[in-house]
């Protein structure tokens, strides 16, 4: 009867584990799962496979980025601007402290967005990345085509509510953080303004890792 009971026990154990390892697990985002608000109206009903598509950008150093920049990669990403005066500086600071929690770690990088690249030129960028800390090879902060770059925003990373069409008067202002991995799919959106939120977007990293 003790060696029944101690089995019993031994396979109760091995359950609980299990499914603390599954509740372990982050969700896949497709479109079909979030705030219909964040998602083109196109893609709404999509409810799997969804992957962020290829990118070509421009970064701080004038180096052109793409997704073989981040292939195998665990990232965050954000959209802003370098004259921002509201949520980008604390946006950026954040992002600073993401960098410094996985300095040591080369599976983890960031990329940054400007949503004003006609302004946000090359050199702009660069005296924006010295003065905020931005270490090149953990974090390009990049600019690009305007419609290029919201369309991203929009039918990629979801990180925006406001519909446009990336022209002249188009303008997006998101405090979103949106964690992306290594298959490039998106396994979570954060509010890079909170200090609550950045912590929990660490600790999710940390178990994408794992």
């Amino acid at each position: 009867m003790r060696i029944k009971t101690l089995g019993f026990i031994f396979t109760l154990m091995l359950i609980t584990s299990c499914n603390q390892k599954q509740d372990k697990q982050l969700p896949v985002y497709n479109p079909s799962d979030l705030n219909p608000e964040l998602v083109d109206k196109s893609l709404r009903n999509k409810n799997e496979h969804h992957t962020v598509s290829d990118f070509n950008l421009i970064n701080q150093n004038g180096e052109i980025i793409t997704q073989d920049n981040y292939k195998n990669k665990i990232y965050v990403t954000d959209f802003f601007f370098t004259r921002c005066e509201s949520i980008c500086p604390i946006m950026t600071g954040n992002m600073a402290k993401i960098q410094e929690a996985f300095l040591n770690n080369d599976d983890v990088m960031i990329l940054s967005l400007s949503v004003t690249p006609d302004i946000d030129s090359i050199p702009v960028l660069r005296e924006y990345a010295i003065k905020k800390g931005v270490i090149d090879s953990k974090w390009n902060v990049t600019t690009g085509e305007k419609k290029h770059i919201y369309q991203l925003a929009r039918k990629s990373y979801f990180a925006v509510v406001e519909q446009g069409d990336g022209g002249l008067q188009d303008f997006i202002h998101t405090p979103n953080f949106i964690l992306v991995d290594k298959k490039k799919q998106i396994r979570g959106i954060y509010d890079g303004t909170d200090n609550e939120e950045i912590d929990k977007l660490i600790k999710d990293i940390r178990l994408l890792m794992n």
